[in-house]
């Protein structure tokens, strides 16, 4: 997933920040502005199931057909967040 946030799979040249916030202010190389502020999660809690759900539903918003939003969405279980290593 190269230069994707390992959360959501945002592509990170899309966001508008350039990425999530360290806790000392760096911009994170892992995870988008919209999942990763100051070193935490924004939404700590929030399952794969859910963030999966999510992404489809923003895809969706942006226009892609229900069927690709879902088959995009769905690669989100495979991202660094959500591997068994990084639990």
């Amino acid at each position: 997933m190269g230069n994707n946030c390992q959360s959501c799979g945002m592509p990170m040249k899309r966001d508008a920040k350039g990425g999530g916030s360290e806790s000392d202010g760096t911009l994170s190389s892992l995870y988008c502005s919209h999942c990763y502020a100051d070193g935490k999660f924004l939404q700590p809690d929030i399952t794969v199931d859910a963030m999966t759900a999510l992404v489809a539903t923003k895809l969706g918003d942006m226009g892609f057909p229900g069927f690709v939003a879902r088959m995009f969405a769905g690669r989100t279980r495979h991202l660094k967040r959500w591997s068994a290593s990084a639990r």
